[in-house]
């Protein structure tokens, strides 16, 4: 059964896709455009569950961050918070949310129907509890390494981007989330893998022991 993760942009950069199954991605990493070309594609792959690198609600009326990233960025990694709902139009940074909360509603309908599971990640959050804190390393350099030692096969020959990664990263995580390898505590919306080590996350990749 295969599992998406998706990586969010605003209008301009579209969508990032990824599938994996097993320890192979089987689909992208690949740019899609819009919402629609996002469901025609998730269509053909039919996948169990699909985590999006995007926040799935608001931070309620009168604040300026959801309750479960802020325990996130205590325990885990930091993260862009997300603010109430009315600040979210007409500021071009916020576009990418906005991009996001339209795919949700896209999933939403077709999920009676496909019997997906929609689910919100932070890859950031995933490659840190998989390979350890970033520190002063750069983040694309940090994210090569994290992919490499995670051992994932299928990947494309060409050079992969960031978003490309988090895609990926995305996509296992929400792999792990269908097998039940997900962290009990609730970052609010936020699904986190298990705190392992590094060899446990190349046997997760792997697919459930036989």
């Amino acid at each position: 059964m295969s599992s998406v993760g998706i990586d969010i942009g605003g209008r301009r950069k579209g969508f990032h896709a990824a599938a994996v199954e097993g320890q192979n991605v089987i689909a992208g990493p690949q740019q899609l455009t819009d919402v629609n070309t996002v469901v025609a594609w998730l269509r053909e792959i039919n996948p169990k569950v699909i985590a999006l690198d995007s926040p799935m609600t608001c931070a309620p009326s009168g604040a300026s961050s959801r309750e479960g990233e802020r325990e996130l960025m205590k325990e885990i990694c930091g993260i862009r918070f997300t603010p109430e709902e009315s600040k979210l139009a007409g500021n071009p940074y916020y576009e990418w949310i906005i991009c996001g909360r339209e795919l949700y509603d896209a999933l939403e309908r077709e999920r009676g129907r496909r019997g997906w599971e929609v689910i919100e990640v932070f890859p950031t959050a995933s490659w840190t509890v998989w390979v350890g804190r970033r520190g002063k390393v750069s983040r694309a350099r940090w994210t090569r390494q994290a992919l490499d030692s995670i051992g994932m096969g299928g990947l494309p020959s060409r050079r992969l981007n960031q978003d490309d990664r988090d895609a990926i990263a995305a996509a296992l995580t929400a792999r792990l989330h269908a097998e039940g390898r997900t962290e009990d505590k609730a970052y609010g919306e936020i699904v986190v893998p298990e705190r392992h080590d590094l060899d446990d996350v190349r046997r997760r990749a792997s697919g459930p022991s036989a």
